[in-house]
């Protein structure tokens, strides 16, 4: 009689899984996200906001290292010939960080050479400063979601318990199914978490490559105005 009951009590518990199993495979993404309640419309914010950053910094900072190979020998040129106006005229044309840069030197012309390297160094601060606007957003969204996602997962077994609590026993099928559901936003939040964080070192290390590349034009100009009869 026992073994009747054991087994009995072994098949509803295969039953309750297999329903729980069929309902979560005739789900679509958007109805499976939804199952991690409330805690998931912050989550998917933080996963919009993030895209959005990427995306426009990923442009910009593309842009920004595009290198005009003729701005140099242009700039060179002028300089050389002693058409400083020139050299400023083919800078502004140019409409780039480092032609931004070389005219803030270019204007200083005939000062000590400390203050051309200091008003290209300032100029230069700007530009990168203006390249790692709201990078900083997405490394804040990499420590955020995951703990958003396991905030929803805390709560979800607390109402698992009350509910258990209210219900005087123990369902594994409800409990398995809840935990199912609940886990689901810990599963977003670190997904999130870990997209912010490749996003925000991917910047950042396109940023390092622009500022090497302006640090090393810079000091050729800097080398161009030192030279004897510049």
């Amino acid at each position: 009689m026992q073994d009747n009951v054991t087994m009995d009590s072994v098949n509803t518990v295969q039953q309750q899984a297999v329903q729980v199993a069929t309902t979560g495979e005739n789900l679509n993404l958007i109805q499976l996200l939804m199952k991690g309640g409330w805690i998931m419309v912050p989550i998917i914010f933080l996963l919009f906001l993030a895209l959005v950053i990427f995306f426009e910094r990923y442009i910009t900072i593309r842009k920004a290292s595009r290198r005009d190979s003729g701005l140099m020998s242009q700039i060179k040129g002028n300089v050389m010939s002693g058409r400083l106006d020139a050299a400023i005229a083919v800078c502004r044309s140019s409409n780039s960080a480092l032609a931004r840069m070389l005219q803030k030197g270019l204007s200083r012309v005939g000062r000590p050479i400390k203050d051309i390297e200091g008003a290209i160094e300032n100029a230069g601060k700007l530009e990168v400063s203006k390249l790692e606007k709201n990078i900083n957003i997405l490394g804040i969204v990499a420590g955020i979601a995951p703990m958003l996602g396991f905030v929803g997962t805390i709560f979800g077994v607390i109402q698992i318990f009350r509910d258990v609590e209210v219900a005087g026993g123990i369902d594994i099928g409800s409990v398995s199914g809840g935990l199912y559901v609940k886990m689901i936003a810990s599963a977003s939040g670190l997904t999130v978490g870990i997209l912010a964080y490749i996003g925000y070192h991917v910047l950042n290390m396109m940023v390092e490559r622009v500022i090497l590349r302006m640090e090393t034009d810079s000091v050729e100009f800097i080398d161009l105005l030192d030279e004897p009869g510049a």
